[in-house]
């Protein structure tokens, strides 16, 4: 042993308190890195705001992404304006005649 050099110490095993405590550290790392990757392919529905992943079809419509069920409730609701517009149209002639007749 060189006498110029500094005395080293034996390193003490590390305590089952410090391994859980690593242990911990190591899976929130892992877990970070996780979420960063799927984080990219993470979409949100502009209509539901629900997250969906890469396995919930989704359109991006303009900026935003729509969900396949709230396509589906949509297109159900276009499907029906028409008849919506008639009952819509027939309601203010209705209310239209009933305040016509009220104020003779």
């Amino acid at each position: 042993m060189d006498p110029g050099a500094p005395a080293t110490e034996p390193v003490p095993a590390p305590s089952p308190e410090r391994k859980r405590v690593l242990r911990t550290l190591a899976a929130g790392k892992r877990y970070e890195a996780y979420v960063e990757q799927q984080t990219a392919e993470m979409r949100v529905c502009a209509l539901c705001e629900q997250v969906f992943y890469r396995k919930k079809p989704m359109k991006k419509i303009g900026a935003r992404w729509l969900c396949i069920d709230c396509l589906r409730g949509l297109k159900d609701s276009l499907e029906g304006l028409e008849q919506w517009e008639e009952m819509s149209a027939l309601h203010e002639t209705i209310e239209r005649d009933v305040h016509g007749a009220l104020r003779r």
